[in-house]
């Protein structure tokens, strides 16, 4: 991306009214609620011990989370945790970093400590408010308000840091970006994403998770197993045909041209992440050195 994009995406953030996004709370199930304003889809998880807060989508709205999360209870905030590293799900992290406890696998404070480029964009090191100060590995359990809230390392997919989160208890799984409902996803190929890391992690939950949990995705509606499904069998199906054409040698241009997502294109494509933009992911992701 060139210094003039890059000038254009920053005047965009900085330019966005952001008096006029509305923060929505939805009653998922059990003690666990759905978020939705602007960027990646909050859950919370409440109770008598306190609040467990999944991602917190951008600075600006924090104040605003806050008052949809104090229409629920006045309880207080105690724990914070990332599913990835992306400003559209940390970046209240300054501000609810000081209410709350920042948890993030080991990969998400590395990110956000050393600063990224993702799809040519350049983000700076986050301030040390905004840092997780819990890490782990592979997997963390926080047991609060009767409930055990579950954070599982995935297989290196949207990003190398991805958790899904496990509310035991209420029987809600929260995916982050490695499932979105009706939007081709995005993949962060530059900090350790893949499409075959994808969908093992989707395949991974749907092996896992009970036939009636709700499932909040990274981005979209609320959904449940039967949307993974979907989800998986269009990563698939996708990914299958961007092979099909990388082994018959066609160039990135001629996938596009031959429109090869149009399968999955009028379910898929009509949000922010268009089927060409996705050929081009997947092309990437698919072929080494590309």
């Amino acid at each position: 991306m060139t210094l003039v994009t890059l000038f254009v995406v920053t005047s965009a953030f900085a330019q966005r009214d952001w008096s006029k996004v509305e923060v929505k709370a939805t009653l998922v199930s059990g003690s666990v609620y759905m978020l939705t304003g602007l960027g990646g889809n909050i859950g919370v998880s409440v109770g008598d011990d306190g609040i467990v807060v999944i991602d917190d989508q951008y600075a600006p709205l924090a104040p605003k989370i806050e008052a949809a999360m104090k229409g629920i209870t006045d309880k207080p905030v105690r724990f914070i945790i990332n599913t990835h590293y992306h400003g559209d799900h940390t970046g209240g992290n300054e501000y609810f970093g000081q209410k709350g406890t920042i948890v993030a696998h080991d990969n998400v404070r590395k990110r956000l400590e050393s600063g990224t480029t993702f799809a040519g964009v350049a983000t700076p090191p986050a301030p040390k408010a905004a840092l997780p100060i819990v890490t782990f590995n592979d997997s963390l359990t926080i047991h609060l308000n009767g409930e055990d809230v579950k954070a599982v390392h995935m297989p290196p997919g949207h990003t190398d840091g991805d958790s899904v989160i496990w509310f035991s208890k209420s029987n809600v799984v929260h995916m982050g970006d490695d499932f979105w409902v009706g939007i081709f996803p995005r993949i962060d190929l530059e900090n350790g994403g893949s499409v075959k890391g994808m969908i093992t992690a989707v395949e991974k939950v749907i092996a896992t998770v009970p036939d009636d949990a709700k499932v909040i995705p990274g981005h979209g509606t609320l959904s449940d197993k039967a949307g993974l499904r979907k989800f998986l069998d269009m990563l698939k199906g996708a990914t299958a045909a961007v092979e099909k054409g990388i082994k018959r040698h066609k160039t990135l241009d001629q996938l596009k041209a031959e429109k090869v997502l149009a399968p999955w294109d009028v379910e898929w494509g009509q949000s922010f992440i268009k089927a060409d933009a996705f050929i081009e992911t997947l092309y990437k992701s698919l072929k080494p050195g590309s």
